[in-house]
């Protein structure tokens, strides 16, 4: 299922795991109203550039896939609606705000500065603009998440999720990333932490130097989605982009069909030990 420049859904090649991934930042269909002022190779700086493509193989082992089109640029699912610049916003929003320190420096719903301090945009942004947005392709995107994760609780009676991103290989301070993943949980708040350690073992496994909740947490879409009390388990990946991508000039590096291929294995991993799926396997024999 697919629809143009909002979303797209892939399903299992085969037999169904309670096992949903999504992948919200790697959209590359720039909308023609988008009115940009900043170089358009800054503005693809922001993207988790081809994340998509990395998870292609997870449908090969039971999982559904959701992935944005749209560029987070445009507008970021994984922020609060709440979390809005005020700066970004030509006049005064009509609900209360509750934008981060992320935010305010430029990174929130609505992003407002580029890489280097360069604005996103010439002036601040209508409300009705805002709004149309959010309208047309944040509400869309995460009622899609919750439609595919509804249905798979209802069917298995529990479902994992793991929400996909990329992670620059610089730290803020400059010093350079020491993990090759970072697991979010939003310190156990998201999901179990049989579910974090199941990843964590599968991408160590595979070589892999993996920490968890440093420096990143998880945000909007893992605690949205997220209620491990009510079986319903949501964890956020962090992939370092020196292990698959030229970063600064947002291309395929030579480990990225290494990375395609050993993220596949750990999506093979992980959806063989979760136990609905290996019931469901059983019945079906």
């Amino acid at each position: 299922m697919e629809i143009p420049g909002i979303f797209r859904v892939n399903d299992p090649a085969g037999p169904a795991a309670p096992l949903v991934l999504d992948v919200p930042h790697s959209g590359r269909t720039y909308p023609g109203d988008f009115q940009y002022a900043c170089p358009f190779p800054l503005l693809r700086q922001t993207e988790d550039a081809y994340v998509d493509e990395l998870m292609e193989n997870a449908v090969e082992h039971g999982a559904t896939v959701l992935t944005a089109l749209f560029p987070r640029a445009l507008i970021d699912v994984n922020r609060a609606v709440d979390d809005l610049d005020p700066a970004v916003v030509d006049g005064v929003w009509p609900e209360p705000l509750q934008p981060s320190e992320r935010t305010l420096g430029g990174l929130g719903l609505v992003r407002r500065m580029c890489r280097g301090g360069v604005p996103v945009y010439k002036e601040p942004l209508a409300i009705e603009e805002i709004d149309r947005r959010l309208r047309q392709y944040y509400h869309p995107y995460h009622r899609a998440l919750a439609r595919i994760l509804d249905g798979m609780h209802r069917r298995f009676g529990a479902v994992w999720h793991i929400d996909c991103h990329s992670m620059p290989s610089k730290m803020y301070d400059g010093s350079l990333m020491a993990a090759d993943f970072v697991l979010g949980d939003r310190d156990g708040t998201s999901c179990s932490a049989d579910f974090t350690a199941l990843c964590a073992e599968a991408l160590r496994g595979l070589g892999y130097k993996v920490v968890i909740n440093d420096p990143y947490k998880g945000v909007e879409i893992v605690r949205r989605h997220g209620q491990p009390g009510q079986a319903r388990h949501s964890l956020q990946l962090e992939i370092n982009r020196a292990l698959y991508l030229d970063e600064d000039v947002i291309q395929r590096a030579s480990g990225f069909d290494k990375m395609r291929a050993d993220l596949g294995k750990f999506i093979q991993k992980v959806a063989a030990a979760l136990p609905y799926h290996r019931e469901q396997q059983t019945a079906a024999e």
